[in-house]
This record gives C-alpha cells, structure tokens and sequence, in this order.
C-alpha cells in the first residue's frame, strides 16, 4: 500500500509518499510544493493544486493522510492554512483517493509514542523509522512524511480496515 501523506500551507506544502510491505516502511518520494508570497492567493492555490495532482498522477497512491485542523492561537495563519488544506482535499477527491484525518497529537502519538512531541523528536523519529539518511527538510516535508507514516499504521490496524 502507497500513502500519501501532506502538510498542508500555502507557502509551503509538504508531501511525502511511504510504501508499506508488512511491517516495513519505505519512503518513495517526499519533499514540498514551494508558492512566493508575492503571489496572488488564487494562483498559490492553483500551483499547489496543479503540483498534487501531478504527484498523485504520477505515483498513484491508495490512500492520503491529511492533518486536521487545530489552532488554538493564531487565526491569522488558520486561514491559509485552510485554504490550502481545502485544496488537498478538492485534489484527493477528484482523484478519488481514501482520505485519513487525524490530529496533530494522534500523529505525534503514532510516530513518537508521545502526543506532546516536539518538532525535533518528530523528525528524528521519522529520519529513523524511514531509514533515511539525514533528516527530511524543510519541517513541513517531515511533518508529510510522518502523518504518512501514521496513515500507514492506521490502515494496517484491523479497525480502521473495518471502518473504509
């Protein structure tokens, strides 16, 4: 099974494709999708529409994880990041993949053992599980990758393969 897991952001959009075989978890393809700020918001949108339809064209994932949304401070950024996260959406279901949602401390959970984690045990953790060598950049490529990682185990769980 192939997951595609994104951290959505309009100024940059993480990605990362994992390949589960069994137990194993192998990184196929990561890193983000890059808009300037000098850009209209429309066209942000529309590049980091274009750039994921490209990718899941072109790997064909089974499935996409997706981060919920949780802002408990700034709403300044919730917005953007909505939009952005809307357009993730709009391309998953227009490619007709299974979406898996979960929040940010369930990702964590999932990929540290700890949902209070911080960025740096995040990424450390995922460089180690994917067996990748060095840590994933920028933050929002390791944040992709790790809500693939738990995207992975949520559909290899007996549960949620009842519940899809």
């Amino acid at each position: 099974m192939l997951a595609l897991g994104i951290d959505p952001g309009t100024a940059i959009c993480g990605f990362g494709f994992v390949e589960s075989r069994g137990s194993r978890l192998i990184p196929r393809a990561y890193g983000s999708i890059f808009t300037s700020p000098k850009m209209k918001m429309e066209d942000r949108l529309m590049k980091i529409y274009d750039e994921l339809d490209a990718l899941i064209k072109k790997y064909k994932p089974d499935v996409m994880g997706v981060e919920k949304l949780f802002f408990n401070r700034n709403v300044t950024t919730a917005i953007p990041v909505g939009q952005a996260r809307g357009i993730v959406l709009l391309t998953a279901a227009k490619n007709g993949l299974r979406l898996v949602e979960r929040t940010p401390m369930q990702i964590k959970q999932d990929v540290t053992g700890y949902g209070k984690a911080d960025k740096k045990q995040v990424i450390y953790m995922v460089t180690k599980i994917l067996n990748l060598p060095e840590p994933p950049k920028p933050d929002d490529t390791a944040d992709a990758l790790a809500i693939a990682i738990c995207t992975t185990h949520c559909l290899n769980s007996i549960s949620w393969r009842n519940e899809l």
